[in-house]
């Protein structure tokens, strides 16, 4: 498909118009949209908003007004880029919008996109008691963003966040020094809990790669264009699940909980572990594939397992 020029929509004029321009192009495309948004339309919008520093709740007056020469430019710039290369809009833009917060992104970490903002902007309601998390802990956190917004659920706590990629955490940096909360969130390169210090978390969460490797090669290419270390999680999709749920036990203060999004993995994760009572989560913004267990269901998993291996 051959890139749009600014000649051949020289009668596109207002924000409305090139809302709905984008939108068909990228339908015509055949892009998938899963990465913050759910349609062509939310994606157009996305991308036209951010690229005239409007913002994505704007009022509905403004789509009448008429766009200048450069802004047309930028945004027939931009459009033809998403549908070249087959990139997430987020990364056009170095913006993902989680849990209501802006954050930096780039081709070094996954689009943020998790359910589990829904939990993080309830304060985990009803399972845990807001006043009494004190140390929060965010496995696998890539751009940050679930440790930031925990940060700000929780502001009387102290959080640490953990990655293996280098380039992951240097990313994180640039979002934690965005958000200014240098003072509560400590970065760790880590691969999982093995370079934290003696600590107990009275909240655990995590969106780990998950992945089967076969399922990931059959993705859309947008899902490429993101980090595969990010995504692929063995054969099954569950070696870092399986390797949290054995050390967390370790981790949890007595009232703590553990949160992990297993997305497509979910099935094969319950019949792999029928006797534990993974809670799956709801969530009213859609999503699936998130459970919870409690400090003492981890310890019962953390035993069962070692008798296994026995």
């Amino acid at each position: 498909m051959q890139p749009t020029s600014a000649a051949t929509i020289q009668t596109l004029m207002t924000v409305r118009d090139y809302i709905r321009w984008a939108a068909s192009r990228f339908s015509e495309a055949g892009l998938f949209h899963g990465h913050g948004t759910a349609t062509a339309l939310d994606d157009a919008a996305a991308l036209v908003l951010h690229s005239l520093h409007l913002p994505y709740n704007l009022s509905e007056s403004y789509f009448s007004a008429r766009l200048t020469h450069t802004e047309r430019e930028k945004i027939i710039d931009l459009v033809n880029q998403r549908v070249s290369s087959r990139v997430p809009s987020a990364y056009l833009m170095h913006e993902a919008i989680f849990a209501g917060l802006p954050f930096y992104v780039d081709e070094r970490v996954l689009v943020p996109r998790s359910p589990i903002a829904e939990l993080i902007q309830e304060q985990f309601t009803p399972w845990v008691d807001a006043d009494s998390i004190g140390h929060v802990l965010d496995l696998c956190t890539g751009s940050a963003c679930i440790a930031i917004s925990c940060a700000y659920a929780f502001p009387d706590a102290l959080v640490d966040a953990v990655d293996l990629s280098e380039e992951a955490l240097d990313v994180a940096k640039i979002n934690l020094a965005k958000h200014g909360l240098a003072e509560q969130l400590t970065l760790y390169h880590s691969d999982l809990f093995s370079a934290l210090p003696a600590q107990k978390y009275d909240l655990i969460v995590s969106n780990p790669p998950y992945v089967a490797i076969a399922e990931w090669e059959q993705l859309p290419a947008e899902f490429h264009a993101e980090p595969e270390m990010g995504f692929t999680g063995g054969e099954s999709g569950l070696d870092l699940v399986i390797k949290i749920l054995v050390d967390a036990a370790d981790y949890l203060s007595e009232q703590g909980i553990l949160v992990i999004e297993v997305g497509s993995s979910a099935e094969t994760l319950q019949e792999k572990f029928p006797d534990i009572p993974f809670y799956w989560l709801n969530f009213e913004n859609g999503g699936d594939g998130v459970f919870l267990l409690t400090a003492e269901q981890v310890f019962v998993f953390n035993e069962q397992f070692k008798a296994a291996l026995r």
